[in-house]
């Protein structure tokens, strides 16, 4: 199955969610709410509640519970892209001006706030002590994250567990728990809730190996921001590491990163993606998103042979290949 026509089997259900994302963060502070829905109306791939819809279906499905679980995390990720781009100094994202660009940073971060704020008030309406639990240690992490990151910007000495650790906290940790607490809140077996944790903590790792490739690789339009924005920001990411092993162009991959960090990202940095683009890095990337990829199948096994099932698999497989 093609991930459109399983987004198309849970419309009603995602209508549901999309409808609750926008009365959510919808407020009577005129500048507030219409920066909120800014990046809402922008779409995105609502990976995290499909996530969370699914894995319910493993357990007692109820949508008035699920789409709290659904819309809370959303909302999480969604605040965090806020405050990246005014980190990042972004000016669009998903093809569209970002919050701070069209506003400026102040706004910016008082909306990413916001945001936070309504998700941690829709999901208080969830009497379950450890959904609660396992959200909050998520955000501390996803913090540190945003931290490690700051802290290894043009860092091209860090190592490669060093990235992984960074995007474990970053991305990987919100999209298990979208796994985990559907599963946790449709009242699912423990087990099957560990191995919906499984599966998408490894989906996640290979999800954000995916992006940094694509920022590298891919086009403007595939990607919604100019290819190379991430060195341009200072984010090393795993295909530049891998790249800079390379004793061949090792030394002028890391003078190009130093020229970028010392223009304050306005560089061009199109050198520095055509070396990295002929390097090894791209494909020892692309083969460790794909060992993600096989260990989060891997971690489906133990689940009953539910529909949901399969179209877990279908959504890892195409995170493996996704180009967009």
């Amino acid at each position: 199955m093609k991930l459109l026509d399983l987004y198309s089997k849970m419309k009603s259900d995602l209508n549901v969610i999309e409808r609750e994302l926008e009365q959510s963060i919808t407020s009577d502070h005129a500048l507030l709410s219409e920066a909120s829905l800014h990046l809402l109306k922008a779409g995105g791939k609502r990976i995290r509640p499909v996530f969370v819809l699914l894995a319910g279906k493993f357990g007692d499905y109820r949508l008035d519970v699920l789409q709290r679980v659904a819309v809370t995390l959303e909302l999480i990720h969604m605040a965090s892209l806020v405050h990246d781009d005014v980190i990042d100094d972004a000016d669009t994202r998903r093809g569209q001006l970002t919050v701070k660009s069209k506003w400026d940073n102040r706004i910016a971060m008082y909306t990413g706030d916001y945001i936070y704020a309504k998700a941690l008030t829709i999901v208080t309406e969830l009497n379950n002590p450890s959904i609660h639990q396992i959200l909050s240690k998520a955000i501390v992490e996803m913090c540190i994250g945003e931290m490690e990151q700051i802290r290894d910007f043009f860092n091209t000495e860090q190592t490669v567990r060093n990235y992984l650790l960074r995007i474990r906290r970053k991305t990987a940790l919100l999209i298990a728990i979208s796994c985990q607490l559907g599963a946790i809140a449709a009242d699912s077996d423990r087990k099957h809730a560990l191995s919906l944790y499984r599966f998408g903590y490894n989906v996640g790792m290979a999800f954000q190996i995916r992006d940094d490739l694509l920022d590298i690789c891919g086009t403007e339009k595939q990607i919604g921001k100019p290819p190379g924005s991430d060195i341009r920001q200072g984010n090393i990411t795993l295909p530049v590491l891998l790249a800079l092993r390379d004793p061949v162009i090792h030394q002028e991959l890391k003078q190009e990163i130093n020229r970028i960090r010392e223009s304050d990202g306005q560089a061009d940095a199109s050198r520095a993606l055509h070396l990295i683009r002929g390097s090894h890095g791209i494909d020892e990337a692309e083969q460790m998103a794909a060992r993600y990829i096989d260990k989060a199948i891997k971690a489906l096994e133990e689940l009953p042979g539910l529909p949901a099932k399969k179209n877990l698999m279908d959504i890892a497989h195409f995170v493996a290949k996704r180009n967009y």
